[in-house]
């Protein structure tokens, strides 16, 4: 009996600190003997990095300033991905490099389980930052069941919110060369897109995340969505917006989508091509 009260009481200490899915995501870092525990790790610190370097501008850094809450966003977004040595930090983006072939199903699965478990931590730990030291506590992405249960009008903007910012994605980091400072462009470049983002489709938060959504839910809830609309809006369309970049892309630049050919395209092979082909036809004239 004793025994039993030491142990609920240990519980109930312990419990606080280990939100609901913590200790799958934590479990799920050593899938396949740990091949992919690097991938966790730079997820999960790449999260509780993004989170509290982007989440803090408007509430910690440039309250009464825009133009420097855009400043420190940029700036957050630029040191989270350089410190934690570029992570996706997002499952959609995860998906799309699956679908690309960039990453196989299990590391973008560990992926998904690194950053769940970084956002799970991050936002209570963040909040016990904020309360100890006086300052205000940081938000989250909301979705809002009211008018739009299904999540149809949240879901929309998230999706077209994730399809471009795949693409800018995509022009960055593959299909543009900004020489010796590539790296600090094309970062700076994504991080003021994710801003305008964030201000052209507000609909639902925006996450541009599906962690973003539901760990802001978990974390100030106590549990796990109920609202059908949430994961549809934060889940579904997220990941059909990957699909849908990465679809647009392999028929841009060529390569598989969940490793079948397109028989469209590749655009870019064929617009190298037309010089080609018309030198050749002016020859033969």
């Amino acid at each position: 009996m004793v025994f039993t009260s030491l142990l609920s009481a240990l519980y109930q200490r312990l419990s606080p600190l280990f939100p609901p899915g913590l200790a799958t995501c934590l479990a799920s870092a050593y899938v396949e003997n740990g091949a992919h525990l690097s991938s966790f790790r730079h997820e999960f610190v790449g999260t509780l990095l993004m989170i509290g370097l982007t989440f803090s501008p408007g509430k910690w850094i440039g309250a009464d300033s825009w133009q420097l809450a855009w400043a420190a966003h940029a700036a957050g977004v630029v040191a989270s991905d350089r410190i934690a040595g570029g992570p996706h930090v997002n499952p959609a983006v995860s998906v799309s490099m699956w679908a690309l072939g960039k990453c196989s199903y299990t590391e973008a699965y560990v992926r998904t389980a690194g950053a769940m478990a970084g956002g799970l931590v991050a936002f209570p730990l963040f909040r016990a930052f904020a309360d100890n030291s006086g300052w205000n506590p940081l938000g989250g992405p909301e979705f809002d069941p009211e008018g739009d249960e299904e999540g149809v009008a949240s879901g929309w903007s998230e999706f077209a919110a994730m399809v471009v910012l795949l693409i800018v994605i995509y022009a960055v980091n593959w299909e543009l060369d900004f020489g010796t400072y590539h790296y600090w462009i094309k970062q700076t470049i994504t991080a003021v897109v994710i801003r305008y983002l964030i201000e052209t489709f507000p609909k639902a938060g925006p996450a541009i995340n599906p962690m973003l959504g539901t760990t802001w839910y978990i974390f100030k809830n106590g549990g796990y969505p109920i609202e059908t609309g949430h994961y549809f809006t934060y889940w579904v369309a997220s990941c059909a917006g990957a699909v849908f970049a990465s679809f647009l892309y392999v028929v841009y630049a060529g390569g598989t989508l969940f490793g079948l050919k397109i028989p469209i395209g590749p655009i870019k092979e064929e617009a190298k091509e037309a010089p080609k082909k018309e030198k050749e036809s002016k020859k033969k004239k």
